[in-house]
């Protein structure tokens, strides 16, 4: 993603271009909205074309193997722009940045600073640093992670006007044998409850409907602030926000899951009804093996004890394939109970060796042509089930934000219901206006009410009747 912005008004000299690409999860993107922000306050001029740009920032993203991979790629595709285009300084910043540092300006000569994720808020400080008059060394700025921004720092938002991602905390406590976060991010910080709705607040007043919430252990909030039941503590704060439609916390485990927070979900309209869990796994030696706390039988009741109780809830989850040792009645197991279980949306992901976790010095390693097979047989699970439950919804009026025109095709409006997260899930193709209007003409951020005529396995179609 590539950012773009005009020249900022005042500035002394002819502003110094840059040109920014930004890789990975929507916490990565609030990390280059920031950067962003504070480079544009500053008097830097934001370039959509790299080309164009003196000074080019890839923000990376270090979390599996394919991530690291793509990463580098984009370091090396934009390093020749120092050849052919106008680029004085390029720069890695990010996860990938923080957990390689020097190595990355060893293997990577076109690189000119490395900047991790402590030190994201000085990006300022670190361009005029390397573009500065006879500068020759190379550097890293790597302070230990994480750097939290607040309600008064700068943010160019990118994507929609009328959702935003917030980040509510940074780092992990926990130690999941698979994850390396806790050494990119560092140990959990919480930013405090008046911080949050203080830049709640302003969203809302520049128009934003939808809030996600946004951490690497969202259920966890606020314990390194000494807050009881932090996540309940937040989300009260935030439903008091005039002009949010819908609020839609991310990433909880499946712990610390209180009544207090199970009613608020299903007593407050504005927080969507709408669980974001990642599992990882159901067999209780994978669990144990991956240092996940609890059990399948605590998972199952867990599920079972939401879904009661939250009317009408959309339930997302993820699994990890072919961690070591997951053999194939483990792995039956899972597929069985995914089956089963019947959930609205899954991701799956390989598994893959990253240094400096406990899972890398584990024995009974699975071939990478398993694990394939594996993610293809329970994603096979899946569609068959997403399709069930869209066909189902055949009939039904569902209210649905509009997004604006889809990227798929100019003829159609993008929106979502309550059930679909942005950018991980499917979508609403509205085709039609019942009461005899222009459909195209909803202008995006709008809330209207669909019925739905068609389905896909993870899209559905439908008219606007209100």
């Amino acid at each position: 993603m590539i950012a773009s912005s005009t020249q900022t008004p005042g500035a002394a000299t002819r502003p110094t271009t840059v040109g920014f690409v930004n890789l990975g999860c929507s916490k990565n993107q609030v990390d280059s909205e920031v950067m962003l922000g504070v480079l544009a306050r500053d008097g830097f001029e934001l370039t959509a074309d790299p080309a164009r740009a003196e000074v080019v920032i890839i923000n990376t993203c270090g979390f599996i193997e394919e991530a690291k991979q793509e990463s580098i790629n984009a370091i090396i595709e934009h390093g020749a722009l120092k050849k052919n285009g106008l680029c004085k300084v390029l720069i890695a910043a990010g996860c990938l940045s923080q957990r390689y540092q020097g190595e990355l300006l060893k293997e990577l000569p076109e690189l000119d600073g490395v900047v991790g994720t402590g030190d994201t808020g000085r990006i300022v400080e670190i361009c005029r640093t390397l573009l500065g008059p006879g500068r020759k060394t190379r550097r890293v700025w790597a302070s230990p992670p994480p750097y939290l921004y607040d309600e008064m720092t700068p943010r160019l938002r990118l994507g929609k006007t009328h959702s935003a991602y917030v980040k509510i905390a940074e780092g992990c406590n926990r130690n999941c044998a698979f994850c390396a976060i806790p050494i990119m991010r560092g140990k959990q910080r919480s930013r405090p409850v008046e911080s949050i709705a203080a830049e709640a607040r302003i969203l809302a007043a520049e128009g934003v409907k939808e809030l996600n919430l946004i951490s690497q252990d969202t259920i966890n909030y606020g314990v390194d602030l000494g807050v009881r039941n932090g996540l309940v503590t937040l989300l009260r704060e935030l439903v008091k926000v005039n002009g949010l439609r819908w609020i839609r916390p991310f990433y909880l485990y499946p712990q610390q899951v209180t009544d207090e927070l199970i009613d608020l979900y299903a007593g407050e309209e504005t927080i969507t009804k709408y669980i974001d869990m990642p599992f990882q796994h159901v067999n209780d030696a994978m669990l144990k093996r991956m240092h996940r706390l609890g059990d399948k039988a605590h998972i199952t009741t867990l599920v079972d004890r939401l879904r009661t109780r939250i009317p009408g809830l959309s339930f997302r989850t993820a699994f990890i394939v072919g961690f070591p040792g997951e053999t194939k009645a483990a792995f039956t197991e899972l597929k069985r109970w995914l089956a089963d279980m019947e959930f609205d949306r899954v991701g799956v992901f390989l598994y893959s060796d990253e240094e400096g976790t406990p899972a890398v010095a584990m024995d009974k390693k699975v071939d990478r042509a398993v694990m394939e097979e594996r993610r293809a047989e329970l994603l096979a699970v899946q569609e068959a089930i997403s399709l069930k439950k869209s066909r189902g919804m055949i009939g039904r009026t569902l209210e649905v934000l509009v997004e604006g025109v889809s990227e798929e095709t100019d003829l159609l409006l993008a929106a979502r219901h309550e059930g679909q997260a942005p950018e991980i899930d499917g979508v609403v193709y509205l085709n039609d206006d019942s009461r005899g209007t222009d459909f195209k003409s909803v202008p995006p951020g709008t809330f209207v009410k669909a019925e739905i005529t068609d389905a896909a396995a993870y899209d559905l179609v439908g008219r606007i009747v209100g």
